[in-house]
């Protein structure tokens, strides 16, 4: 059984959830706080399996709880965001740095995606591991010795990347220990509730050295920048490096799919491909980053240590797809010195 903590300043939205949740025979809603403060208060002397979170609340707002939760007493926390306002999407990026594993939009209806969406991340967050941000803020680790690896020159002309739960954070540390002068185009498929996407590169943006921006149709990728798949399209990558959109069926139960980016990549790029698995659950993307490293291409996974879903990633790596099994930091630091070594 999962037990979920309901936070939300709305009686009548903690009272939907509740009724939305408990409609599934293996969930039930333990308890409910009007507040961050009320939140902090029902943790200290329960334990439960999920929380979530609103963002915009009075006094103690949804991100500061977050931080103090995951500080103190960490548990998997789902961010139910409006997502319209800045502040808010603002807000609701600094709670998934503070260590929240997913961000979902507040439901309209019983019914519909939004509801199934909604349990479907219950689910898996129940399932994620969460450890204390108390000693290691995200990013921390990147400043800390760590094992050489092996480097060799490789012919590489694209970095193509997946990530599903726990993957925000996982691609903002990446990204932030890129250097400046790399020298490669990169694709990102993050899966993400529609609505958030734009939210999700502004942040990037923050913390990147490269320039980071939703992938357009048509658009001839340049060295040194960073292209996100937007909502709810397919991203292809065509030889001659241009960026197609498409409105194909879902692979692997979503769209965008890292597996079709990377068929992709494979397609117009041949081995001058590196590939890139970080933390998210399912199987999206693992076949294909196999097929990347069986063409002669360079693959990376998150380590199991790092992440907060191993199932992409850990999927890649019993399939024999990963040729280093990294933290993202590491993974970032090692792709930059293979570029830099061609």
């Amino acid at each position: 059984m999962i037990d979920v903590l309901v936070v939300d300043d709305s009686a009548v939205l903690r009272k939907y959830l509740e009724h939305l949740l408990q409609r599934e025979p293996d969930i039930r809603v333990v308890g409910q706080a009007a507040s961050g403060e009320e939140a902090l208060d029902f943790l200290e002397e329960s334990t439960v399996h999920v929380v979530t979170m609103d963002i915009h609340m009075n006094g103690m707002d949804g991100f500061e709880a977050t931080r103090r939760i995951m500080a103190l007493r960490p548990v998997p926390i789902v961010v139910i965001s409006a997502g319209w306002e800045p502040l808010e999407v603002e807000k609701t990026f600094q709670a998934m740095a503070a260590g929240a594993v997913a961000i979902l939009p507040k439901p309209d209806s019983l019914s519909g995606e939004r509801a199934a969406e909604l349990v479907k991340t219950v689910r898996e967050a129940a399932a994620t591991k969460v450890r204390s941000r108390i000693s290691q803020p995200p990013g921390a680790a990147a400043h800390f010795p760590a094992p050489a690896v092996p480097v060799s020159g490789r012919a590489l002309r694209i970095v193509v990347g997946g990530a599903s739960t726990g993957g925000p954070v996982a691609v903002r540390t990446f990204l932030s220990e890129l250097p400046r002068e790399f020298s490669l185009p990169i694709l990102l498929v993050q899966h993400m509730s529609p609505g958030f996407t734009p939210g999700f590169v502004a942040w990037l943006k923050g913390g990147s050295p490269l320039p980071v921006e939703l992938a357009a149709e048509g658009t001839r990728i340049a060295a040194g920048r960073v292209y996100v798949a937007p909502d709810g399209r397919h991203t292809e990558i065509l030889s001659g490096g241009v960026v197609h959109l498409t409105d194909a069926p879902p692979e692997h139960g979503v769209r965008p799919s890292a597996s079709r980016l990377f068929r992709s990549a494979l397609e117009a790029f041949g081995g001058a491909v590196a590939g890139v698995l970080l933390s998210g659950m399912g199987y999206d993307g693992a076949a294909e980053l196999r097929r990347i490293r069986k063409s002669g291409g360079l693959t990376f996974a998150q380590d199991e240590e790092s992440s907060v879903a191993w199932g992409m990633p850990g999927a890649a790596v019993r399939c024999g797809g990963a040729e280093h099994v990294l933290p993202p930091h590491r993974i970032a630091q090692v792709l930059a010195e293979m570029v830099r070594e061609r």
